[in-house]
């Protein structure tokens, strides 16, 4: 999704504990370029407060005031903006984005438990993947606006009808989607987002140094599962990094206990980070690497480096080469821990979306790793 459920999560639970209504904004529909797409959220609070961007700012303010209205009279409301050419002046909104974007407000309370948002919530907390089936418009007093289904459980919310049955090819379609999607007339008179949450990317830190800190932080920021593992255990400490999930003391141990352990195949990392500075930990970080099925892995240091770490493994490094990323990083000409943080969650987040971007290779990757 264009915005991440744990951008919401501070005002979802401020608002809950507090027992209060709030509205959430679901994108179901875009036209041409939009600043987000399908499947974006933001969440409205009864005092105006909201989390989450569906425009660069331009249209969350309007957002908001709709939203007063779905929470005075708990029915959803779809919101249309239109910003081709010279319409977006008549809007007054100057967003600049020359596109067109539909955005369904429902309200959640107690009283409707909070769904779909705390479905997602609980499935981001457990680094799971969701996905539902959103009314968007129907004629079908069954299956009003706002309501929906649970695709893993086929749990109904908002108001549907728990005997409603449907078509077995609709539901087969809207798991395997992919990027949420929008169905129009996926039924007679009938509407609907297939919206689908991956599971949060998971990353493993090798090394855990004063430079592996901003890497750690600009992973949580974007919402990303983290553990990090050192074989120092004066750097392998959970106070160092508060946000990550675990951070193991045990060197290569505890990597290899990471890729083989029961949580291995049900959540499989998405990519390694090697970044040491000690030449006989990145080998044996490596060496376990060679035999994992981690899509990614970055190398901190220069070429030369690269290349005797490698000729170590032997033939064992022929495995490992076509997943390797050495000098890590995208090439932004960084010299500071915070750019090459920068450079290596850049190049990491634009594999994750599919983008094959152009890699530093062969440049004085961080002088800082030249151990």
């Amino acid at each position: 999704m264009s915005t991440m459920v744990s951008r919401l999560l501070p005002l979802f639970e401020q608002e809950r504990l507090a027992g209060r209504p709030a509205v959430l904004a679901t994108v179901v529909h875009t036209d041409g370029p939009t600043y987000t797409k399908p499947g974006a959220l933001m969440l409205i609070a009864a005092s105006g407060e909201y989390a989450g961007l569906l425009s660069g700012g331009c249209l969350e303010g309007d957002l908001a005031d709709h939203g007063r209205a779905v929470l005075d009279t708990g029915k959803p409301k779809l919101v249309h903006y239109d910003m081709h050419g010279p319409d977006d002046l008549l809007f007054g909104l100057g967003s600049g984005c020359e596109g067109a974007m539909d955005i369904l407000l429902q309200r959640l309370d107690p009283g409707s438990q909070w769904q779909p948002l705390r479905r997602l919530v609980e499935a981001w907390k457990s680094h799971r993947a969701a996905a539902l089936l959103l009314v968007v418009r129907s004629n079908d007093p069954a299956r009003p606006p706002g309501s929906g289904l649970l695709l893993d459980t086929l749990e109904p919310f908002g108001g549907l009808h728990s005997r409603i049955e449907w078509p077995g090819c609709l539901l087969d379609a809207a798991r395997h989607s992919g990027p949420s999607r929008f169905l129009g007339a996926a039924l007679p008179g009938l509407d609907l987002l297939a919206l689908h949450q991956p599971a949060p990317p998971r990353i493993v830190l090798l090394g855990a140094g004063p430079d592996a800190l901003p890497v750690a932080q600009l992973a949580n920021f974007l919402g990303w599962t983290l553990t990090v593992i050192d074989h120092r255990s004066h750097y392998a400490q959970a106070a160092r990094f508060p946000n990550a999930e675990s951070v193991l003391d045990g060197g290569v141990g505890a990597l290899r206990q990471l890729l083989t352990g029961e949580s291995a195949a049900a959540r499989p990392l998405d990519a390694a980070i090697v970044m040491s500075h000690h030449f006989a930990s990145d080998r044996d970080y490596l060496d376990a690497l060679c035999t994992s099925g981690v899509p990614y892995v970055g190398l901190l240091g220069p070429p030369m480096r690269r290349e005797r770490l490698l000729a170590a493994l032997g033939e064992r490094a022929q495995a490992l080469r076509p997943r390797l990323h050495s000098p890590v990083g995208l090439d932004l000409g960084a010299r500071t821990p915070e750019g090459i943080a920068l450079a290596i969650i850049a190049q990491i987040h634009a594999r994750l979306n599919g983008r094959d971007m152009v890699a530093g290779a062969d440049r004085p990757a961080g002088q800082l790793a030249t151990s």
